[in-house]
């Protein structure tokens, strides 16, 4: 009994490999021997062509179409130079465009207000607009001659203006210190500003002067015209780009909306507030203290503090400067007295003025202003800090939510 187990695990190893002759036909075509199995192992061993190149080349070897590549990249090279191209020519155009929407953001606080004292939105723009035709013409009246004058009475009282700097204790104390260079380089500054020639230089010719304000009435009448259609819509336009965002987040896109237009609008109309009282504390210290020009140091101190943070720091700086022509004791009057009245706008006026506006970080400030004003110059300077304070905006409403939202 004990003998006959393995003796039957050997029969029966055996018999089970004699019973099982599958594995021996599955075997059979693999065999090197037979024909078919070297045609089937040829076919598994040639490479399908896929249309495709090799995973292991490089980025342009592995280019399947590299003509029809090339030609894209080109064709995208020339549409983008087409399109800078455009840019660069229509860029007066787009100036215009966006003093323009600018200016109608400025006006739609006035005419929301004459909306809210129950005066339909056209007469309140047609109310606007007429007054701030009256007041522009006025000043235009009693501002232009006066300006002209004095222009043509500045440089005819150049040699004279000289002569009584050159008699001021200022020049004096500079001639002492700094020795003969200080009357070398005052005497050329009077040759070069008495010179015609020179004069006619800086303007570019007389007809370059009468085109550039052939050109500047022109883009102003646009800029106005422009303005008023923009006025007009700006409800409009506001629901139509409103449409832009998803229906989800459609309110919140309008409450963005307004807010970013109403700070602009703030933002605006107080930098010409602020910039018109500093040009008539301008034009009344130098009437007071007979400072020369008064009329053209109060247009300059306009436009000068017209420029973010720095442009009455600017203008101080100007003004002081050029009463030192008159004498040191009314350049330093002038000096103090413009100096506090700096102080008292930062302190007073400007948080008054701009309590709708958005507020911006003093580094921002300068940084949109220089920009700005490399971009675009004057305008640019001015619309800069509104941008800056509608992507300051937006940071802080869509991406910053949006990130805080991440886990």
């Amino acid at each position: 009994m004990t003998d006959a187990s393995p003796l039957a695990g050997a029969t029966g190893a055996v018999g089970a490999s004699a019973a099982d002759p599958a594995p021996a036909t599955a075997k059979a075509p693999t065999d090197a021997s037979s024909p078919n199995s070297l045609d089937a192992a040829a076919l598994e061993a040639q490479p399908v062509f896929t249309g495709e190149a090799p995973a292991g080349k490089t980025f342009w070897a592995n280019l399947n179409s590299p003509f029809g590549v090339g030609l894209f990249l080109t064709l995208g090279g020339l549409v983008a130079i087409a399109l800078g191209l455009a840019f660069w020519n229509l860029s007066t155009i787009i100036i215009y465009i966006v003093f323009a929407l600018f200016a109608a953001l400025g006006l739609d606080p006035v005419v929301r207000w004459f909306g809210g004292h129950h005066v339909a939105r056209p007469w309140a723009i047609v109310i606007v607009y007429t007054a701030f035709a009256l007041v522009f013409t006025g000043i235009l009246l009693l501002v232009v001659p006066a300006l002209v004058g004095q222009i043509s009475q500045f440089f005819g009282d150049i040699p004279e203006l000289v002569d009584e700097f050159q008699a001021s204790e200022f020049y004096g104390w500079l001639n002492t210190t700094f020795g003969t260079e200080v009357g070398t380089i005052l005497g050329q500054v009077e040759a070069f500003l008495t010179n015609p020639a020179n004069i006619a230089a800086i303007g570019g010719g007389v007809l370059n002067f009468a085109v550039n304000v052939g050109t500047t009435i022109s883009g102003l009448i646009i800029v106005l015209v422009l303005s008023l259609y923009f006025l007009a819509g700006l409800p409009a336009m506001k629901v139509a780009f409103n449409r832009f965002a998803p229906a989800r987040s459609r309110a919140k896109a309008a409450a963005m909306t307004e807010q970013i237009t109403d700070s602009i609008g703030a933002y605006l109309m107080g930098m010409v507030v602020l910039a018109f009282c500093n040009s008539v504390v301008a034009f009344l210290l130098h009437l007071f203290l007979g400072l020369p020009f008064p009329a053209l140091m109060g247009v300059l101190a306009f436009l000068i503090t017209l420029i973010p943070l720095i442009g009455s720091v600017l203008y101080w700086m100007t003004a002081t400067v050029l009463a030192l022509f008159t004498g040191w004791l009314p350049a330093l009057i002038f000096a103090v007295i413009y100096l506090i009245y700096m102080q008292l706008e930062a302190y007073v006026l400007t948080p008054k003025v701009m309590n709708r506006a958005i507020a911006v970080p003093g580094a921002l400030v300068v940084i949109g202003a220089m920009v700005g004003g490399t971009l675009l110059g004057l305008l640019g300077a001015l619309v800069a800090i509104p941008v800056t304070a509608s992507i300051l905006l937006i940071i802080k409403q869509v991406f910053i939510p949006r990130q805080d939202a991440k886990i």
